[in-house]
């Protein structure tokens, strides 16, 4: 924004306090990107120029804010050098989330640099980075869990089967409001064309019936010699937008067009949106707002950013489409930005894109929820239990935000397109957004713990992805407000934290762990004089050693029983044999641990702790269990 100095009673320039200063001027939110392409000021340029050779920070600082403020979408070719400096400005001062919107933008806009302005970003977000744990070791950690009886391992990547995919391509999927009718695109149709057959984009229908989608049928009253696909249905069902490509009514290559519904159910005549909305190249993948005022869509027209930009247009009061507008630089990146979907109750957008900073492959899918001040926040990746190593593409979900539907590709043939459904993780849920922050630090010592943290929600059983602990033990969730969760916390070097919670409001607090060494006694395991039976106060602590065995299948334990010296040597090593054995078999049928993992020896008195005893306290030492844990 351009800034205009404020005039007191006396129109005089008013003085402002240092705090003000500092808020007067956010050069991130790009205002003059609808007024001009580039913005070019000679009398500021000299300005910057001056106060860089000079080294005067502040006055560099505030005129490159400014001059920033101003970027057209030709600047972001010309002059992202000035946001390069913008961000070791902030970087310097100790402005770090500016310094780090700062290097975002360089990094999603420039192919230079990259290297070095990535060192700089990645050393302010180590610890704000979220390292998922690779989902080839997902089903084990559910598998050995044992905690929740219903738990099961997610269901990922999961095909919609032969009733809807074919061998050809299948993507691009709409929902009705109600979910129980599906419109996609299909090339499984060939058309003839210059003497040879071509495949053909058309839409297919599927309804659901029983909780099961039928066999996929051609909508032939819609369906041309030409490409149609990228369907979105409005919110009562009655009209279908979609595109259609190099036929005779397009303005581009390809266009947005919509079709009503008749009384008799059947679809009218398909009319093309408009000049207003579609231009001369690729306008595609429509998606309507929540109140379905504001359409989104997909093109490569110049002046974007990008290879393909998302743009929106809104609906004026006489019910016709404004001019497109770029959804701006912080959504839209220097390659392709593809496939929108608004959330039907929820002001989120998600979009598919291969130019955004964290990838998981070629496409991933991306979502940004709307702010109250206006725009949309920055881009969030949905993580690896929705984008795998291939692309991912033509995101929608059902109102309920149940089932998620998606085109992807696996990584050996990205051409090749099915649809995939399966309950949307908590990661893309459009309602998670309350924080959920912990840090995992040794009881003892108070330094940070590593391992790994997973959430699972006992209510809706929505899948959460684990991750491990930053290098300082620090963990961060968007969760759903009042859900309720199971936390576990595991590690090679700490007994595993368990916390069954009901999340209201975003909290930060700090978790002690407790340390496992090589060998461990607990002081609640105490028998009863002679005899062998476990008592109930020892379970707890019993079942924090078979919780590590199965959080780590690769360790072992010996459980050593120990008496004092009263009595016999037989009776000694008997009885220290059956405590051992107790436990050992205790440990077995609880935590169905393989046999070999586990070994009980009974020591009698051979090894105390107290070789000489002389008083009560001295035997009580030594008639003790130990644990010991250890790898092979």
């Amino acid at each position: 924004m351009v800034f205009i100095p404020e005039l007191d009673a006396k129109g005089k320039k008013k003085k402002r306090n240092k705090h003000e200063i500092e808020n007067i001027i956010n050069p991130f939110e790009f205002p003059n990107l609808y007024v001009q392409p580039l913005y070019v000021d000679e009398a500021e340029l000299n300005k910057i120029n001056k106060y860089q050779y000079k080294g005067k920070t502040k006055k560099l600082l505030r005129t490159l804010e400014e001059y920033i403020s101003n970027f057209g979408v030709q600047n972001f070719y010309r002059d992202l050098e000035m946001l390069w400096i913008l961000g070791q400005l902030y970087e310097g001062l100790g402005q770090y989330e500016n310094a780090k919107a700062a290097y975002r933008l360089v990094l999603k806009h420039s192919s230079v640099r990259r290297t070095e302005v990535r060192l700089h970003y990645d050393s302010l977000t180590l610890m704000d980075e979220d390292i998922f744990v690779p989902i080839k070791y997902y089903y084990d950690f559910v598998g050995i869990e044992g905690l929740v009886d219903t738990l099961v391992g997610p269901e990922i990547y999961k095909n919609m089967g032969p009733d809807i995919n074919s061998d050809a391509a299948d993507y691009g999927p709409a929902l009705n409001f109600e979910a129980d009718l599906m419109i996609f695109t299909s090339t499984r149709n060939t058309v003839f064309e210059f003497l040879k057959l071509r495949p053909n984009e058309d839409l297919f229908e599927s309804p659901k019936y029983d909780g099961q989608w039928s066999y996929a049928l051609p909508i032939e009253a819609i369906n041309s010699p030409y490409n149609e696909g990228s369907p979105y249905l409005s919110r009562d069902g009655q009209t279908l937008y979609f595109s259609r490509c190099n036929c005779p009514q397009c303005y581009g290559d390809c266009d947005i067009f919509y079709v009503k519904r008749k009384e008799d159910s059947t679809w009218g005549q398909a009319k093309n949106l408009g000049h207003s909305v579609n231009g001369k190249a690729w306008d595609s993948q429509p998606t309507l707002s929540t109140n379905e005022d504001t359409l989104f869509f997909s093109s490569d027209r110049l002046g974007g950013f990008g290879l393909a930009d998302i743009y929106f247009s809104v609906k004026n009061e006489m019910g016709n489409w404004g001019p497109p507008r770029n959804l701006g630089p912080k959504i839209n990146t220097r390659e392709n930005e593809v496939s929108p979907f608004y959330h039907p109750t929820q002001p989120v957008l998600y979009f598919s894109s291969n130019g955004q900073i964290k990838n998981f492959g070629s496409y991933d899918l991306f979502k940004t929820r709307k702010r109250n001040s206006g725009g949309f926040g920055e881009p969030q990746n949905l993580g690896p239990l929705v984008n795998g190593p291939g692309s991912e593409y033509y995101f929608t979900l059902d109102s309920k935000s149940e089932f998620l539907y998606y085109a992807r590709s696996e990584e050996t043939d990205l051409e090749n397109l099915d649809l995939y459904s399966f309950p949307i993780p908590m990661r893309g849920q459009p309602l998670a957004t309350t924080k959920f922050k912990g840090k995992v630090v040794d009881t003892a010592t108070g330094k940070p713990m590593s391992g790994i943290v997973s959430i699972i929600d006992l209510d809706q059983g929505i899948d959460i992805a684990p991750k491990y602990l930053r290098e300082d033990g620090t963990f961060e969730f968007d969760l759903i407000n009042d859900n309720s969760y199971l936390l576990i916390i595991q590690g090679e070097d700490f007994f595993r934290i368990e916390e069954i919670f009901t999340l209201s409001e975003s909290v930060d607090q700090i978790y002690t762990a407790e340390p496992i060494s090589s060998k461990l006694k607990f002081q609640s395991i105490e028998f009863h004089e002679g005899e062998s039976e476990i008592l109930p106060q020892m379970e707890s602590d019993i079942w924090k050693v078979i919780e590590f065995l199965l959080d780590h299948p690769d360790f072992k334990v010996t459980i050593g029983g120990h008496t004092d010296s009263k009595g016999d040597y037989e009776t000694n090593h008997r009885l220290s044999q059956e405590r051992a054995s107790a436990i050992r078999e205790f440990i077995l049928i609880n935590g169905k641990i393989d046999p070999s993992r586990v070994t009980a020896i009974g020591y009698g008195f051979d090894r105390p702790i107290v070789p000489d005893e002389q008083t009560e306290e001295d035997r009580s030492l030594n008639r003790r269990v130990e644990f010991e844990i250890f790898r092979d």
